[in-house]
């Protein structure tokens, strides 16, 4: 491997991931107002609250509707699957791709042009798995959410597993040692990153207002479609017409 190349590889990837599409998103849709790096999100019908200290896809979707957050979403993705692709294409004799991918997730996260506050990067995550092996940004993004919810009946394990399952995955496909490296450091980094919210979570997980699973995942935009995912699998109950407030 060219220690030339791999620079160029990591830097070009850190520094396209880095670029905040939710700060772009939030300048469009709210042109006048300041870009907030902590959102309260609020359980529905409850006085309940969590604080979200990023600037994502699921902070737009809180401050600015669905839309805008999806919108967020797809950018992420992109802009890191289109790196990883382009390394993939000029370099395909060596795992270049890799090296772009951990570096524009680690830019996502800890981008060096907004004082290293960004996502979680789960967009960042998928938007390489799409380059890499579109069947399993599927298979470990749903087999997570199922893990979560079904054996574990956890909100924060449905959101963590589907990075966790990356690792055997790709060990499964690929039996190659590069990868399983490759997996292992993103599930490492996105635990690392993901330390906020499992801290909060455990603060407020002993809160039995927090035990609706379909109540809890409305908090955010990527929540909210893991939901509809989730009914339309059989995994959870439409409880709309029950008397209480659902997701949509």
């Amino acid at each position: 491997m060219d220690p030339l190349v791999l620079l160029i590889a990591a830097a070009a990837g850190y520094f396209i991931g880095a670029v905040s599409s939710a700060r772009l998103v939030s300048r469009v849709v709210a042109p006048g107002a300041a870009v907030t790096e902590e959102t309260v999100l609020r359980l529905d019908g409850t006085d309940k609250t969590m604080t979200l200290k990023t600037v994502s896809a699921s902070s737009v979707s809180a401050q600015h509707g669905s839309r805008a957050g999806f919108i967020t979403y797809l950018l992420d993705v992109v802009k890191v699957a289109v790196p990883v692709a382009v390394a993939w294409r000029v370099r395909p004799e060596w795992p270049y791709y890799l090296v772009v991918s951990v570096a524009a997730f680690a830019g996502h996260v800890w981008p060096v042009y907004y004082r290293f506050r960004g996502g979680r990067g789960l967009s960042a995550i998928y938007g390489s798995l799409l380059v890499i092996d579109w069947v399993g940004m599927f298979v470990t993004a749903i087999g997570g959410m199922l893990f979560g919810l079904i054996v574990v009946r956890s909100v924060l394990v449905a959101y963590l597993a589907g990075v966790w399952f990356v690792l055997p995955w790709l060990w499964f496909r690929t039996h190659q040692p590069a990868y399983a490296i490759y997996a292992g450091v993103l599930v490492v980094l996105f635990t690392v990153a993901m330390l906020p919210e499992i801290r909060a979570w455990r603060r407020i997980a002993r809160d039995g207002s927090w035990s609706d699973p379909a109540t809890v995942m409305q908090l955010s935009g990527m929540g909210r479609g893991m939901v509809k995912m989730a009914r339309r699998l059989g995994v959870l109950k439409d409880r709309r017409g029950s008397g209480g407030r659902s997701s949509p």
